[in-house]
């Protein structure tokens, strides 16, 4: 595993312990935050640092959605590279007719369709350890199933984190419908 590094002038840096503190005590994290505050490149990298993924010792993926495919594979490019390594090696992405991911690798970029579609075969998504479900706010058919199937399989799969973000999401309507038994999610 390469060294994680986070650039300070991003906000979610800034607050990348209290993010990885929410991590390591909830299931489910929401994160809001507005466009540009590193939200998209800096939290699969917290989690990385939590020794979450299969490289950094995890039992299993973190897998990033993305509502399209460009945005799957640039925004894995853009990680690779602030990790200083090969795409593909440590992050790499999965679209339609497109697979740059070697085994062994950490962070899985893909679009909301492609984790929709593994859902079929990996019912408890065993393949992953974290989830991210980016742009949430975009509420496309494939968000909200996924959305949806996350919820229903949170108890019988109480090894999985999720964390759901957007720039424009309503947070409380997102920790509501994710709350358990222990109540809301921060």
């Amino acid at each position: 595993m390469p060294p994680i590094t986070f650039p300070e002038s991003l906000p979610v840096s800034g607050r990348r312990d209290e993010i990885a503190q929410a991590l390591q005590v909830h299931q489910v994290v929401i994160v809001c935050g507005e466009t540009g505050s590193g939200k998209t490149t800096q939290l699969p990298k917290i989690a990385l640092a939590l020794g979450r993924g299969l490289g950094a010792g995890g039992s299993g993926l973190i897998g990033h959605t993305q509502p399209r495919r460009i945005a799957a594979s640039s925004v894995a490019k853009r990680i690779a590279e602030e990790l200083n390594s090969p795409l593909g090696e440590v992050v790499g992405y999965k679209v339609r007719f497109n697979d740059r991911l070697q085994p062994g690798a950490s962070v899985k970029l893909m679009t909301d369709g492609i984790l929709l579609a593994e859902t079929q075969t990996d019912p408890l998504l065993k393949a992953y350890d974290t989830i991210i479900i980016d742009e949430a706010h975009e509420r496309s058919l494939n968000i909200d199933f996924l959305l949806g199937y996350l919820r229903q399989i949170l108890p019988p799969a109480p090894r999985l984190k999720i964390i759901v973000t957007s720039a424009t999401i309503d947070a409380d309507r997102f920790a509501q419908h994710f709350a358990s038994a222990r109540g809301r999610r921060p």
